[in-house]
């Protein structure tokens, strides 16, 4: 089986994309479906583990893939990965900011070492990566970066720092957009709600109940897929986005437009089966997060 996307075969040939967190999740759904419009991914993590299983995927389903272990919160580690990437490929045409992580907790629980670990996993590190993929490769040819953020609108209880870090990454985006389009390089978000990923498994087991009544309150009425949000990305680094840049694409079945005092109308198992609602599940090696499994 091959990856079935939407956008043209070749669509990314001759072009080097880095994706971190590129391992697992999103990006890994993203570095499978760019490989498969011929780009070369270079895949960017901390555990070599979870970039060598990516990558062994890539490669037997007969993508071009390389594997580079980085720290993104680290200044010199992010110096030397971007170099290593552009000694290795040529150049660096795109990069999807992808890492990221968080845990729950209140406010008044959140010690500061626990908010600068999260501020400089989902701001600090993201910045890092787009200004060295800018300096080192991009301000010479030009590029595009793609910077996955969240549904942080209306506030993220229990996520504070998260939310910080992710609004802080919706205004490096418009700023950089504005900066670096004089070099020919346009730079967008693209903002996840509730996605049915890999990434739900490493959440505690006591949320399992919370996490599937979450459908409830999406007036699509269900969780996206991980092949939904890498075709925003996707779309975002494509020639079709050459006009489109400093905005922020939500990916969130409407979920932020709820609102008090206006009925909830979750469209049903039938209004989801109709072409206009119904899930995309392009990616061949997608697995159903535990929390979901019977």
């Amino acid at each position: 089986m091959h990856y079935g996307s939407v956008f043209a075969p070749g669509l990314f040939a001759g072009k080097v994309v880095g994706i971190t967190g590129g391992g697992s999740g999103i990006g890994r759904c993203t570095a499978h479906e760019l490989a498969a419009l011929g780009a070369t991914v270079a895949l960017i993590g901390r555990k070599p583990e979870k970039l060598e299983k990516a990558a062994t995927e890539i490669t037997e389903d007969g993508g071009n893939v390389s594997q580079h272990v980085c720290d993104i919160r680290n200044e010199d580690a992010v110096k030397a990965c971007v170099a290593a990437i552009v000694a290795q490929h040529g150049r660096i045409d795109g990069l999807v900011n992808n890492a990221g992580g968080q845990y729950m907790t209140p406010l008044e629980a959140i010690s500061a070492k626990g908010w600068e670990a999260v501020i400089n996993t989902n701001l600090t590190g993201g910045f890092l990566m787009a200004r060295e993929c800018f300096s080192q490769s991009m301000s010479k040819h030009g590029g595009a970066i793609v910077n996955i953020v969240a549904d942080m609108w209306g506030s993220m209880p229990g996520m504070g720092h998260s939310g910080a870090a992710r609004a802080g990454m919706v205004s490096f985006t418009e700023t950089a957009a504005t900066e670096w389009a004089g070099r020919g390089v346009r730079v967008n978000a693209v903002a996840p709600g509730y996605i049915a990923s890999s990434g739900m498994d490493h959440y505690p087991p006591e949320m399992g109940p919370m996490l599937r009544e979450m459908a409830k309150t999406v007036p699509l009425g269900r969780f996206g897929t991980e092949a939904e949000t890498s075709a925003g990305i996707v779309f975002l680094l494509s020639p079709a986005a050459a006009f489109i840049s400093g905005t922020t694409l939500r990916i969130d079945g409407a979920r932020p437009q709820v609102r008090m005092g206006w009925p909830m109308r979750v469209a049903d198992e039938k209004a989801q089966a109709r072409d206009a609602i119904k899930p995309f599940n392009g990616f061949h090696r997608a697995s159903t997060p535990k929390v979901f499994q019977s």
